[in-house]
């Protein structure tokens, strides 16, 4: 989904529409959870502190955030899913996996069924979407952020590859910002870089992770849509106004 939450702050609220706004707490130790593209071209980004985003945009409107309604619309993009198949794997309220390979439709054509999605979930959430196409996990993922908003983006196995070779370590689906630092220093910037090194000297310097990148380095990842998944962890957190010692 395209900017989910703000977007459905946007619906919701005319006021909001066409402005910069971001779903949090506006005050002292706020943290922005999702921002509109209208904010994002102020530098604006979720996980962002809101005292950061109001310096980086002085007009930007706060909206408290409403998971009730975040979670009700997830819902309905999820009931759409299953309209073709039982194999979706939820990454978040926002995002999720869809194995088409075969599908209740028996359409041919995964970027057919992305598009006929992408219609549905506007058509009845007012919301858009964007769809990443590929033959793997991997590719789909990172393809989902390209030609956001609204858009559709394809990688097809005759591409895999090269369309790795060129891409910035940064972009890479699991390297998170200490990861892709740790490569820099090893001198791994893109994705060509990755291909050169060994299974066994990436998995000496990322461990498990290694294994992984060795393979996505090629375009390869051989994991399963999973429909269900046990939960190995659980988390909270509290935030407190003023600093502890």
């Amino acid at each position: 989904m395209d900017a989910f939450y703000a977007s459905i702050e946007q619906r919701d609220n005319p006021d909001y529409k066409g402005r910069p706004l971001a779903v949090g707490h506006g005050e002292k130790r706020g943290v922005v959870a999702a921002a509109s593209y209208e904010a994002r071209k102020y530098g604006v980004y979720s996980a962002m502190p809101s005292v950061v985003a109001s310096r980086k945009c002085p007009h930007l409107i706060f909206a408290k955030p409403r998971f009730e309604v975040y979670r009700s619309v997830s819902q309905q993009v999820r009931e759409i899913f299953l309209e073709y198949t039982d194999k979706v794997e939820p990454l978040s309220l926002d995002e999720a996996f869809l194995d088409v390979t075969i599908n209740k439709k028996n359409m041919r054509s995964a970027t057919h069924i992305a598009e006929e999605i992408k219609h549905k979930i506007e058509e009845r959430t007012h919301l858009t979407a964007s769809a990443g196409v590929s033959y793997n996990k991997f590719l789909a993922k990172i393809a989902s952020d390209y030609n956001k908003p609204n858009g559709i983006f394809v990688i097809t196995p005759q591409k895999g590859e090269g369309f790795v070779e060129q891409l910035d370590i940064n972009d890479f689906f699991g390297v998170g910002p200490a990861t892709a630092r740790k490569m820099n220093e090893l001198g791994i910037y893109n994705g060509a870089d990755l291909r050169k090194w060994s299974e066994m000297d990436l998995a000496h310097h990322f461990g498990k992770a290694g294994l992984s990148y060795y393979q996505y380095a090629r375009g390869q990842d051989d994991r399963q849509v999973q429909s269900e998944r046990i939960r190995k962890s659980l988390g909270a957190e509290e935030t407190f106004f003023e600093d502890l010692s």
